[in-house]
């Protein structure tokens, strides 16, 4: 929220924004209270020849003229561009609208007093007060609004027909009356709707911050989000994680025989399907690379055993090989690698940012990847000394890792590599 200073922002900036919408919004309203000060002329017009002399009459007569034309300049003004902007406008135009009113109610009250009016009537004009009270008190019940001010009305007329003459006092109170009424009314209305558009807008900005904020939290965990926040660092380190690497089988022949649209549909499939084994495993998505999906248990998301989340989850994965298969059309193979071991954690940079991992566990995730048969999934020998779940893999096999040298993997899918002689570790619960 930007800060406040002697009741205005203190951004200039912000508060030229604040002033040009918040007059946008007005200016409907403005058009209304001039229309509105344009009829109470006219009925006045209309009414004074009945009970004011012919000289006042040539008086208020020009009076009336004056306003009449100001007003109807004043509105006419409101819907040159450069209205918006000045303000200075509408203080004139008010400023003109009073010194006429002022002039015609000396005019008026002399009238009233040489006629020898009683002037009990003339008490409206507190009424008056109490009504722009209540009009601010009852902006968001326009209906109960209008029942009070008819209300208010049969409380006036039964109190002040028993004490005023029918005459020239009581008709000019009622004319001030309902024109002033009808000015409360439009406040009222006036009120009522900025207040709601203003609630609307509030409930909108917090929808769209909300689904703002659940964006941040599917690509940023909620702990990194709160350190970004108050601009700390966000680095992490986990000792006993792991790391799954799930790639497409043959992705790049594939991507030569079937349509881009047909390529970003069968991506999807995959990935939708990974994103809701993650949710159900409690595996932590970290990213897509290309046709890869890279994810991990027990980073932000705390597993009991992140060995037997890693592959409970690369099994759930491989139950959608089937429907890749007939969504493409051709023969489609995932495989999958698993390594488990320290990671490091965090948020680099300023601009799209993401909570990634780093480390040799991730790298031999990748490696072990390549190794995994098709449709199967590839784990190391740390992964599997970890994993109580371990029944499918089949006796350790040495494979040559690229940057890593011989490395011992246990495989488990539908294409078994020849087993190689190993010392026994069968002692290992």
């Amino acid at each position: 929220m930007q800060a406040m200073l002697f009741g205005q922002f203190a951004d200039p900036a912000v508060e030229a924004r604040f002033q040009e919408t918040a007059r946008s919004l007005r200016l409907p309203f403005v058009r209304i209270y001039g229309v509105l000060f344009m009829l109470v002329a006219l009925a006045y017009t209309i009414a004074n020849p009945l009970f004011v002399s012919h000289e006042d009459v040539v008086t208020l007569a020009l009076y009336f003229g004056a306003m009449l034309i100001l007003c109807g300049t004043y509105i006419g003004v409101t819907f040159w561009p450069g209205y918006i902007s000045r303000p200075a406008i509408d203080f004139a135009a008010l400023l003109g609208i009073v010194f006429l009113l002022g002039h015609i109610n000396i005019v008026l009250f002399d009238e009233l007093i040489d006629l020898e009016e009683e002037m009990h009537a003339v008490g409206v004009m507190n009424r008056l007060s109490v009504s722009a009270f209540a009009a601010v008190a009852l902006a968001s019940r326009p209906r109960l609004f209008l029942l009070w001010i008819a209300l208010d009305i049969v409380v006036f007329l039964s109190t002040v027909l028993a004490v005023q003459d029918h005459g020239a006092g009581l008709w000019y109170a009622l004319l001030s009356y309902m024109s002033g009424a009808m000015i409360m009314i439009a406040i009222n209305f006036a009120i009522d709707r900025s207040s709601r558009g203003a609630f609307a807008l509030a409930e909108a900005l917090e929808v769209e911050r909300k689904r703002n904020e659940e964006l941040v939290y599917n690509m940023l965990p909620v702990a990194a989000v709160e350190r970004i926040r108050d601009g700390r660092l966000v680095a992490d380190s986990y000792a006993d994680a792991s790391v799954i690497f799930i790639d497409m089988a043959g992705f790049t022949k594939l991507a030569q025989r079937v349509s881009p649209g047909h390529l970003v549909e069968l991506l999807n499939t995959f990935f939708n399907h990974a994103d809701r084994c993650a949710a159900q495993h409690g595996v932590e998505k970290v990213k897509t690379i290309g046709d890869a999906y890279l994810a991990i248990a027990g980073g932000n998301m705390t597993s009991r055993n992140s060995a037997d989340a890693a592959i409970a989850f690369s099994r759930s994965v491989l139950d959608v090989v089937g429907e890749l298969q007939q969504l493409a059309g051709v023969e489609v193979g995932l495989r999958v690698g698993i390594h488990s071991g320290p990671v490091v954690g965090g948020v680099i940079g300023a601009t799209r940012m993401a909570y990634d991992y780093w480390g040799e566990t991730v790298n031999m995730a990748a490696r072990l990847e390549g190794t995994a048969p098709v449709n199967g999934i590839a784990i190391s020998e740390s992964t599997w000394l970890r994993a109580k779940d371990r029944a499918e893999f089949g006796p350790p096999h040495m494979e040559m890792l690229k940057g890593v040298g011989e490395t011992c993997v246990y495989h488990a899918g539908p294409a078994q590599p020849k087993p190689a002689a190993l010392p026994d570790i069968s002692w290992v619960a």
